[in-house]
């Protein structure tokens, strides 16, 4: 079991059995609304380390990022078996470079 599953496996357990003093049973009783708070506030941070290109407090934040989507993922029904299928159906993909809106600066 790599990280990522075992972190899973933590926080679907916390879901279900709530321990005293447990920041993931805390957030899983406060609701949606915490999660995506907690999930924008750590997105925010990530930004903000890789922009002052700092590795260790990037690894750090990255962490607390993924932390944070593993209980969202919890919350709302999202295995990671879910996002091994997305990701695998887009690494088949070839050629699908977005095309962005060009905007033309002079007018």
């Amino acid at each position: 079991m790599n990280g990522l599953e075992h972190l899973y496996q933590v926080v679907l357990s916390r879901k279900t059995h709530h321990e005293e003093g447990s920041y993931t049973g805390y957030l899983f009783e406060q609701g949606l609304d915490k999660i995506l708070k907690k999930c924008g506030e750590e997105a925010s941070e990530v930004i903000i380390a890789a922009k002052n290109k700092e590795h260790e407090p990037l690894v750090g934040e990255i962490s607390d990022l993924l932390y944070h989507l593993t209980v969202l993922m919890v919350e709302s029904g999202v295995t990671l078996a879910d996002i091994d299928e997305e990701l695998n159906k887009r690494s088949e993909k070839i050629g699908n470079l977005k095309q962005f809106h060009q905007t033309d600066k002079n007018s």
